[in-house]
């Protein structure tokens, strides 16, 4: 007798190991998002990724605020790499994928930011304050409501380096907002949200991935992204939602940690968020 599961790991098996998945290095035949008409005085979220192709790994919560809340989306390069060679055509791969998303794109300093790690942080403290002041004047040029960046254990050492950079901005801004914390090489200890996406907003994130060709040649990040997502709302149904609750219907969620930074601090907080594709994002922000 057949295994009756074979089939189904077959055809996923098939999926990941694509080798006619479509790259974009250019936006002819792909297109973009027309960006939205937006307020003049629209609340802003800036995502400040270590690394070009972390706004879209992360960036399901960003696009929802974009396309259901009207919110300006800016993604922050905080870096361009560190391979020197290669700068420039991951600001170019950057720029495609959040042309593509519909969102502001926004560079640190010619180049990017250079060693955000701790051992900087640590050892070099004019060097970190050189960059603490660069996100600083960006965090008071633009205001944003919510600001999204990894947690301090997400194991490279610029998701880390970022985190910091981050907190230490935002206490020398003085600048009460949403703190929106992600992951995606290490998990968060205790997570307090689980934000789905629909089919579009996935394919969407999935396709401005795939704008960054030479690192996802390198490790096809795009392919396996939905099986992140699937896994994401299998954990996130009870750390986010409760030991016991009963697992969400939606197939595709991505996990934050989400609270307050009141100016001075971060707040410690009680609640807890799952959103499914018909609830309103706007509830992060109560």
């Amino acid at each position: 007798m057949s295994n009756p599961y074979l089939a189904l790991v077959e055809a996923h098996n098939a999926l990941l190991q694509k080798t006619d998945a479509p790259l974009f290095a250019n936006l002819d035949t792909l297109g973009h998002s027309p960006k939205a008409a937006l307020a003049a005085d629209a609340p802003v979220v800036m995502i400040f990724a270590p690394h070009p192709d972390d706004e879209c790994i992360i960036g399901a919560l960003p696009l929802r605020l974009g396309r259901e809340a009207g919110f300006r989306v800016m993604n922050v390069a905080v870096s361009q790499g560190s391979s020197l060679k290669r700068q420039p055509e991951r600001w170019v791969e950057v720029k495609n994928a959040c042309d593509y998303l519909g969102w502001d794109l926004l560079e640190t300093i010619p180049g990017g930011l250079m060693d955000v790690n701790c051992k900087t942080r640590d050892n070099n403290p004019s060097a970190w304050a050189e960059k603490v002041a660069v996100i600083r004047q960006l965090i008071e040029q633009y205001q944003p409501q919510v600001v999204v960046f990894p947690h301090n254990n997400d194991y490279h050492s610029a998701h880390i380096g970022t985190h910091y950079l981050l907190m230490d901005a935002l206490k020398a801004a003085q600048h009460a907002c949403t703190v929106v914390q992600s992951e995606f090489w290490r998990q968060m200890e205790a997570p307090n949200a689980l934000i789905a996406t629909s089919q579009q907003d996935t394919a969407d994130l999935i396709a401005a991935l795939a704008c960054h060709v030479e690192e996802v040649r390198r490790n096809p990040y795009h392919l396996r992204l939905t099986g992140w997502m699937a896994d994401n709302v299998r954990r996130g149904a009870e750390v986010c939602g409760g030991q016991g609750a009963a697992a969400p219907t939606f197939s595709f969620g991505t996990i934050y940690h989400i609270s307050r930074f009141d100016g001075q601090q971060l707040l410690s907080t009680d609640k807890k968020f799952t959103l499914s594709e018909s609830d309103e994002i706007q509830a992060i922000l109560a």
